[in-house]
């Protein structure tokens, strides 16, 4: 049995829950709604402030699924309870970021400024000038954007230049005289 998949889900007082037919899941709480659908072969069922998920037999399919779903409806929780956010640090001279309203202006090396717009749910928030800050409810969400953001101009591995996440280590190379810094 999954570990994982076998964990109850712990349900603040301030999250609502509504489980309906073929599995939909609406979680609702303080930062926002968020709903799913779910495999309509696992069970969901709310238990005295936890939720549970469980499997009716052990299928390779049910198996992949229990561990999965118990995953996806903790991180609805987390997310309309505190949220998530990414972190991506901008390192090279003359990069930097800036906001235009919502929308986030990045001066990473090109000819031009590149303007991104957040997607509905998204927010940019600045950090000095050259730290990003992208937060949500929606984890799969804020990290696709983080990483949207980051293909602007990946780290490249002889100077380190470019965006990387918070905390990324990125791998240097030697030039061509074969010196490292």
């Amino acid at each position: 049995m999954s570990r994982i998949g076998r964990r109850p889900i712990e349900v603040p007082g301030t999250v609502q829950i509504e489980i309906g037919d073929g599995n939909e899941v609406r979680v609702k709480g303080p930062k926002g709604e968020l709903s799913g659908i779910f495999a309509r072969s696992l069970s969901i069922t709310r238990d005295d402030g936890t939720i549970l998920v469980e499997r009716p037999d052990n299928q390779r399919e049910n198996r992949a699924l229990h561990g999965l779903t118990r995953t996806l409806l903790n991180n609805m929780v987390v997310g309309v309870t505190d949220g998530y956010r990414r972190e991506l640090e901008i390192q090279g001279v003359g990069y930097r970021a800036a906001m235009d309203g919502a929308t986030l202006v990045l001066s990473v090396g090109y000819s031009h400024q590149v303007r991104m717009a957040p997607p509905p749910g998204i927010t940019f928030a600045l950090d000095g000038n050259t730290r990003v800050i992208v937060s949500g409810i929606d984890k799969q969400a804020v990290g696709e954007e983080a990483a949207r953001i980051r293909r602007v101009r990946p780290p490249e591995p002889y100077k380190g230049k470019g965006i990387r996440y918070a905390g990324e280590v990125v791998r240097r190379k030697a030039g061509k005289t074969g010196k490292a810094k």
